[in-house]
């Protein structure tokens, strides 16, 4: 297999759960390389993502690394031997790499979460909302790259809306939903189609409102995506240099845990489409 020019966030994530399986084993790169029989290069390699490895040198990696969870590896070789080129390969070299990256996350994720404050999450906003908020960016972009983002944006709803929708739950603040974003109109809009989508079965919208007391677990927005065993499981957060992809397990366990105490504390499900309703109403 060639060198990559720049791995996905997808490749470095089989390439940093084989250098954990490794370093489990206490095994040097250089061991791993004898017991396979190939230079430390090449392992050296794959575990950056700069270069793929067979289903057979996977299991036979894992074999020396005594690695018996027969879920992980399976997902494991899954992820090694894919050759899905999705939607989003359309917008490569077009927007930055970690748009896409979010994009071929959720199309891979068994189930979404997301938790905001300050805005509408990504997957429930409508194109007027998610333009208005590109708007904003400083410096400006240019209409090309604006609306390439609303599209890009539009196009990752397909996993609420395909025909086989994966699962999804968000918490939104009352903040997010009362913030007038493109004008009274557009705000309108918004909370009428995040009703629409939550009348799915697979669509679970909670709010947050401001009347909660004592409500400091979480104080940023995230996105957490479910991966086919818990260990592949991945959270996303906006900081100041773009999009940050979390995964290690004790941070995983800890984002497990303040969205389901964010999501105990919020409004039930019936209890915040009536809640958005009436904000609508009142718009």
């Amino acid at each position: 297999m060639g060198t990559r020019r720049e791995p996905t966030a997808r490749q470095r994530r089989l390439a940093v759960e084989l250098r954990r399986l490794r370093d489990a084993a206490g095994l040097s790169a250089r061991e791993a390389a004898t017991l396979l029989g190939v230079s430390s290069v090449q392992v050296s390699q794959i575990e950056s993502g700069l270069s793929g490895v067979s289903e057979q040198r996977l299991r036979r990696l894992v074999a020396n690394y005594s690695c018996s969870d027969d879920q992980l590896i399976d997902a494991l070789v899954v992820m090694a031997t894919d050759r899905t080129r999705g939607w989003w390969e359309e917008y490569r070299w077009q927007l930055p790499t970690p748009f896409l990256n979010l994009a071929e996350l959720e199309h891979h994720a068994t189930f979404r979460w997301d938790v905001d404050f300050l805005h509408v999450p990504g997957l429930l906003q409508t194109a007027e909302y998610a333009r208005a908020l590109f708007s904003c960016r400083v410096p400006a972009l240019r209409e090309e790259e604006l609306e390439l983002r609303v599209r890009h944006r539009m196009r990752r709803k397909a996993i609420l809306e395909g025909p086989a929708p994966t699962p999804y739950e968000a918490v939104v603040h009352e903040a997010a939903l009362r913030i007038k974003v493109g004008g009274r109109a557009a705000s309108r809009a918004q909370l009428t189609r995040i009703l629409e989508l939550s009348a799915a079965d697979h669509v679970t919208v909670r709010v947050i409102p401001f009347e909660l007391e004592d409500f400091s677990d979480i104080t940023a927005a995230m996105a957490y995506a479910g991966g086919p065993v818990p260990n592949l499981d991945t959270v996303v957060r906006d900081g100041p240099h773009g999009s940050v992809f979390i995964d290690s397990k004790a941070q995983l366990g800890v984002f497990r845990t303040l969205f389901r105490r964010v999501e105990a504390a919020s409004l039930e499900p019936e209890r915040s489409r009536d809640f958005i309703h009436r904000l609508a109403k009142e718009l």
